[in-house]
């Protein structure tokens, strides 16, 4: 694994504008880096993070199995009780999901460390699935890659196959709250990918999402609503007045609601605890005194942060690393400081992603603190050797 600089190509930004990606920069800093890539050998893409990302995919599965037969599991993941046979009822029912995405901290050298699961609405989709991999392509014709230059990412062939598989039929609604330029440029390349599968599509935002007096959930036409993917995480979900009407309701949600088990932070010290020393995992606990100090080389993260908010780290040679945000109203944990690698001057995070239950691609992002968040750069990736 090595960090390769290069030039950035000519035009690059129309491109992006022409390809749907209107938030390669965000607040004037720049969020697609294309002036490095990393490199990967196709050994440690299969055997260190294919193969993990795999194996801890279905160890994931197994804990849901397990928690939604446990009010006390559930309980201790923070679900509220009014939904916890919502939860279980769509995972025994084996509703459908699409994708999921574990983040790693890997320098290319050891076992990938799992650092949190992202289950429920994580992001980075598009430009993964889609942007890194037309920059790979325009590399290759302008032969600054050789031909047999490659990626880890079957992420937009695997999401078509993943949409043919979908059981149901009817028009397939893709919703964000209104204004995020990023959620709704994650959610146009999946419903780019639903027609690609031959499934209709509409966009509908989340704050027009209406109820007609049968419980059923309905579009700014009355039209039902039968089937919904929502970038809008279940945590918040469970705690709004749309989330009521859930339970009753006949849409088909994606993700499903079995996958708040996965998508919280919770799940993490339940995996050490059933698989304690896997080398995948980081040893982790419920945090039971998070008004206290962080203890030395251990990291606190609330169950339901996104983008690195709330993380406190402290590291091995006593450095405190924090970052701010609102989610302090949910249990912590507290997980073994596992450092994200430093290449020149940024800390590198891997984000492998799952579709269906394969592992399908990864993503890279960079930033200067150990945490990373939501301003910190992609970069694409290279399989050569």
């Amino acid at each position: 694994m090595h960090k390769v600089e290069l030039d950035e190509r000519p035009g690059w930004r129309a491109t992006a504008l022409r390809e749907g990606f209107a938030f390669h920069t965000i607040e004037g800093e720049r969020y697609w880096d294309e002036r490095s890539y990393y490199r990967f050998s196709e050994t440690q893409v299969v055997r260190d993070l294919q193969a993990p990302t795999e194996e801890l995919h279905a160890m994931c599965l197994d804990a849901v199995d397990r928690i939604v037969d446990s009010e006390a599991l559930m309980t201790r993941l923070a679900i509220p009780p009014a939904f916890f046979d919502l939860v279980r009822r769509s995972w025994k029912a084996r509703q459908p999901h699409l994708y999921g995405r574990f983040d790693f901290s890997y320098d290319g050298q050891g076992p990938a460390k799992l650092i949190e699961a992202n289950y429920d609405t994580p992001t980075s989709l598009y430009e993964t699935a889609a942007f890194q991999l037309i920059w790979l392509e325009e590399q290759i014709e302008r032969g600054v890659l050789p031909g047999h230059a490659s990626q880890f990412n079957t992420l937009a062939e695997d999401l078509v196959q993943a949409f043919i598989a979908l059981p149901g039929q009817g028009t397939f609604y893709f919703s964000t709250i209104a204004g995020s330029v990023e959620d709704r440029g994650t959610t146009d390349f999946l419903r780019k990918m639903a027609g690609h599968a031959g499934i209709p599509t509409r966009h509908i935002d989340l704050e027009d999402i209406g109820l007609d007096g049968d419980g059923r959930f309905v579009d700014l036409a009355g039209r039902p609503i039968s089937r919904l993917f929502k970038l809008h995480a279940w945590e918040h979900i469970f705690r709004e007045q749309f989330g009521q009407a859930i339970p009753g309701c006949n849409t088909q949600f994606f993700e499903p609601p079995w996958k708040a088990l996965i998508s919280n932070k919770g799940i993490l010290p339940l995996l050490w605890e059933w698989h304690a020393g896997h080398p995948n995992l980081l040893p982790a606990f419920v945090d039971d005194a998070p008004a206290g100090p962080v203890p030395r080389g251990w990291v606190r993260k609330p169950y339901f942060s996104r983008e690195g908010a709330n993380v406190d780290i402290h590291t091995a040679d006593g450095r405190r690393v924090f970052e701010d945000g609102p989610y302090n109203d949910a249990p912590y944990i507290l997980q073994a400081f596992a450092p994200l690698p430093r290449f020149a001057e940024s800390y590198t995070l891997i984000g492998s992603w799952v579709v269906g239950d394969r592992a399908a691609g990864i993503g890279i992002r960079e930033d200067d603190s150990l945490i990373t968040k939501d301003s910190s750069r992609f970069l694409p990736h290279v399989v050569l050797g």
